[in-house]
């Protein structure tokens, strides 16, 4: 088998794998989550699945520069994909400088989408910010 054919013989399993990469995210198991995130890559090179994964777990170990550069491709290639706008407004969030523009990325997410995960997810991280990112940075606490 060449390498077209192989690729084609698997690519009805990118869904299958994108969804793994999470569950692995989910039970902490990074090394496995980047190799299926790969995997899922080299199936489908076009579809920006597979780099949300890589950006969500950076944004789960609180690398938030690496996670905003790779949402920041997703939206760059395409500026309606509400999940990475609302992802990349996370990553600003907790970006001091960066902090306005993901209040306004998450507004933009929450109120352009049906998706109603999304949707909650721009919602909580909102309220997350308001409640405490807001109290942190009013604090007389150093």
């Amino acid at each position: 088998m060449d390498e077209e054919s192989l690729l084609a013989y698997f690519s009805e399993d990118y869904s299958l794998l994108i969804e793994a990469g999470f569950v692995a995210v989910k039970q902490l198991d990074e090394i496995a989550a980047r190799r299926i995130f790969k995997a899922a890559e080299i199936l489908n090179p076009d579809n920006p699945a597979s780099q949300i994964g890589l950006g969500y777990i950076a944004l789960n170990k609180l690398r938030v520069a690496e996670a905003a550069t790779i949402f920041e491709a997703v939206v760059n290639k395409d500026p309606k994909h509400r999940l990475a706008q609302a992802l990349l407004g996370v990553a600003y969030l907790l970006t001091q400088d960066k902090k306005k523009r993901g209040e306004q990325l998450l507004i933009e997410a929450k109120d352009g989408c049906d998706d109603p995960k999304i949707k909650n997810l721009a919602e909580v991280c909102l309220d997350w910010m308001n409640k405490d990112l807001q109290a942190k940075t009013l604090s007389p606490v150093k």
